[in-house]
């Protein structure tokens, strides 16, 4: 049951899918962490000053995206559609070769192209 989405309808919203960062260093050893926070586009339009905050947590050694979680507008709806890419191993490479609808928050999750950070441990036992 690694990548079930859960959300906490609260406002702003919360959406998380697969392992958080501590989580996924414990268990993979090196992980790469992308970030994001920024005004949706409806927010400028309205003047309402909420952010969105986004992470992606990606298997070093392997590519694959093992977390995703998000703070903002419809973070329920989004993390249901991409626990099914999480589900079925999708890589980072794969994320980024997605073309994202403009302008939705979605979007940001397949154009974060630059890693806040890393840790380059070698992989753990993953049993």
């Amino acid at each position: 049951l690694d990548f079930v989405a859960t959300a906490v309808f609260a406002n702003p919203n919360l959406g998380t899918c697969g392992y958080t960062e501590e989580q996924a260093h414990k268990k993979f050893g090196g992980i790469k962490v992308y970030k994001s926070e920024f005004t949706p586009l409806r927010n400028h339009i309205s003047g309402a000053p909420d952010k969105a905050f986004m992470k992606i947590i990606v298997e070093t050694y392997t590519d694959r995206v093992v977390g995703m979680h998000m703070v903002g507008h419809n973070a329920g709806e989004l993390m249901q559609g991409f626990s099914v890419a999480l589900k079925m191993g999708v890589t980072k490479k794969q994320l980024d070769s997605t073309v994202g609808i403009h302008p939705t928050s979605a979007e940001e999750f397949v154009t974060m192209r630059s890693a806040d950070h890393e840790s380059k441990e070698p992989p753990h036992d993953s049993k």
